[in-house]
C-alpha cells in the first residue's frame, strides 16, 4: 500500500513538535460544474523543527503518533519570506 503525500503551507506552530498544514484542493460542483477550492487542516508531527510559518511542505501519512497526529513532515519545498503573513 503506498502512503498518501499531500503538499501545504504551514499555518501555525502551535506546540513543541506539532505544525497545522493547510492543503488546498480543487474540486468541482456536481451540479453547476463550477472549480471550488476546498481547504483541511492537517495536525502534522515535526521531530527536528525544520518547518517555519509560511513554508510550503510535503507531508506524508504515517501510523497515527497521537489522537489527531497522523502525518509527518517528508520534506520542505520552499522557505517563506513574509512569514507575518501567517501569523495567529
Amino acid at each position: 500500500m503506498a502512503s498518501k503525500e499531500r503538499v501545504g503551507v504551514v499555518i501555525r506552530n502551535p506546540q513543541e513538535k506539532t505544525v497545522i498544514v493547510a492543503v488546498n484542493n480543487r474540486v468541482r460542483h456536481n451540479k453547476y460544474s463550477k472549480i471550488i477550492i476546498r481547504t483541511k487542516k492537517y495536525q502534522v508531527h515535526d521531530h527536528s523543527h525544520i518547518c517555519k510559518l509560511g513554508d510550503e511542505v510535503k507531508i506524508s501519512e504515517v501510523k497515527p503518533i497521537s489522537k489527531t497526529k497522523r502525518w509527518i513532515i517528508s520534506e520542505v519545498l520552499s522557505s517563506t519570506v513574509n512569514p507575518e503573513k501567517f501569523g495567529d
